[in-house]
């Protein structure tokens, strides 16, 4: 009778082995899952703050544009208050 009993505990720890490696394989497909909405996320945020990046750069050219006006339009202020007194003196 000793036999049979062998041949049944090497099946149940052969089963245990099986569940064991199941659940294993359960782990990694689920650990694999949320790395790769891990990573998913991430390229999203990555590709957010290279996106704010160029917002960034083109607002400021855009403000080095608008400066530039401005000195511009201070200057042609000068020259035009320089001929007003200079027709106010004629």
């Amino acid at each position: 009778g000793g036999a049979g009993q062998d041949k049944m505990a090497a099946g149940s720890a052969a089963d245990a082995q099986a569940r064991f490696g199941h659940s294993v394989k359960g782990l990694l497909t689920e650990k694999v899952t949320s790395c790769g909405t891990d990573v998913i996320a991430l390229t999203k945020q990555v590709l957010k703050g290279s996106r704010s990046a160029e917002l960034l750069g083109q607002a400021a050219r855009n403000m080095v544009m608008q400066e530039d006006a401005i000195l511009h339009s201070e200057d042609s202020l000068r020259k035009m208050a320089i001929i007003t007194t200079h027709l106010q003196y004629q």
